[in-house]
């Protein structure tokens, strides 16, 4: 990689955000010595696959509303935000959605006899499954929640369905742990009538582009909860958001841009800063069994991570994880816990106003134009490879 940056003209992120690091942290002496070489492309996606293809609904939707200029420039999706205050617009929009959310119910029934309510909120992480990406905090959450119903069945709460899709490297075993985990929660909480199905956790089987179609444009919640300065970049982030999927999330990679087109009114934000994690690693200072023996929650839900209770009894199945948060917790996951927890509890409350979810869903799909691989290649061409526009005549 140095020879690289030394011989190289062009060096680049993939992100604002990862660009920045490169920049004033992991390549700081190269770009000190060659600030010229360093620019930033942001990732983007084919709408043509993502929108087009996997929610023909919704492109009819937006083409009866826009025309369909929108095909060939991502940009003109922001006409969709003169539509906000339109409730005949909103109230089909949501339709659109309502089906789509039908299709995914459809799909697990089928493929794997699984039952998800399709009134529920569709909460989903689907990525590659590793530590940074932070299954494991999104399921202690599941955890934390489960505890709380039980505690206090008739609680104000928009039934959930958690759904998690992902691969992991055939010897990662913390990540093959992590979904072992997933799995044993869910058994638990979907055998549990006495929490009146207010939960659901559903791990999606051989999570793959083909039922990614189905699953981006069935979500109403987007996952993206990396830790803070770890995600270079990440597309499953504009794909949810192109299909009007609500960003929960850390001011990380892409997600940054994604919060900066649409607006913190229009996400829901939580967590350490990137600037906050580089600190704790550089200074230290950061001590997870401080947050285990002050914090009744996060105690609780690691405890059960070793007394049995997701491992029909089994104390030592999940040891390995719950060493790893006690003790290290290099992801800062139960530094971050409470603050994702009071995130969802904002989403919860969100999603109850109908109306004003159904505009935070159309200004997601509105605003996602920045995110067009179109605009992504264009800035590849024109501003490292110099190449010249050639035109095709069909």
């Amino acid at each position: 990689a140095h020879m690289d940056i030394h011989y190289g003209y062009s060096v680049n992120g993939v992100a604002y955000l990862h660009t920045e690091i490169l920049k004033n942290s992991e390549l700081n002496n190269f770009y000190k010595l060659y600030p010229e070489k360093f620019n930033n492309k942001t990732n983007g996606i084919t709408f043509r696959r993502w929108l087009m293809s996997c929610n023909p609904e919704l492109s009819a939707m937006i083409t009866d509303l826009i025309g369909d200029g929108w095909k060939k420039d991502a940009n003109e999706l922001e006409k969709l935000g003169n539509f906000v205050n339109d409730d005949a617009v909103l109230d089909r929009l949501l339709a659109v959605k309502a089906g789509k959310k039908a299709d995914l119910k459809n799909y697990l029934k089928m493929k794997q006899g699984f039952d998800i309510d399709e009134n529920s909120i569709y909460d989903i992480q689907v990525k590659r499954l590793h530590e940074y990406k932070r299954q494991q905090l999104n399921i202690l959450h599941v955890m934390h929640l489960y505890n709380e119903l039980k505690a206090n069945p008739d609680m104000d709460f928009e039934p959930t369905t958690f759904i998690f899709g992902a691969k992991a490297a055939a010897g990662y075993k913390t990540a093959k742990l992590t979904i072992k985990l997933i799995n044993s929660v869910a058994d638990v909480i979907n055998n549990d009538k006495s929490i009146k199905g207010k939960i659901k956790v559903v791990f999606i089987e051989n999570y793959r582009v083909s039922n990614a179609e189905i699953i981006f444009a069935a979500a109403d919640v987007s996952e993206q909860i990396s830790t803070a300065s770890r995600e270079a970049s990440g597309t499953g982030n504009m794909k949810f958001m192109l299909n009007g999927a609500v960003t929960l999330g850390t001011m990380d990679g892409a997600n940054v841009e994604i919060v900066e087109e649409v607006g913190k009114e229009n996400a829901f934000i939580f967590g350490l800063s990137a600037e906050e994690v580089m600190k704790y690693e550089k200074d230290g200072g950061y001590y997870p069994m401080d947050i285990y023996n002050s914090n009744p929650k996060v105690k609780k839900v690691l405890d059960q991570l070793v007394d049995g209770t997701y491992s029909n009894g089994d104390k030592e199945l999940f040891r390995d994880l719950y060493d790893s948060l006690v003790m290290k917790d290099v992801y800062f996951t139960l530094k971050d816990f409470d603050s994702y927890a009071d995130a969802q509890k904002r989403v919860n409350k969100a999603y109850k106003d109908k109306a004003n979810w159904a505009k935070m869903v159309m200004l997601n799909t509105a605003c996602a134009g920045k995110f067009s691989s179109d605009r992504t290649i264009e800035e590849y061409a024109q501003e490292i490879w110099k190449l010249e526009k050639v035109e095709v005549t069909l």
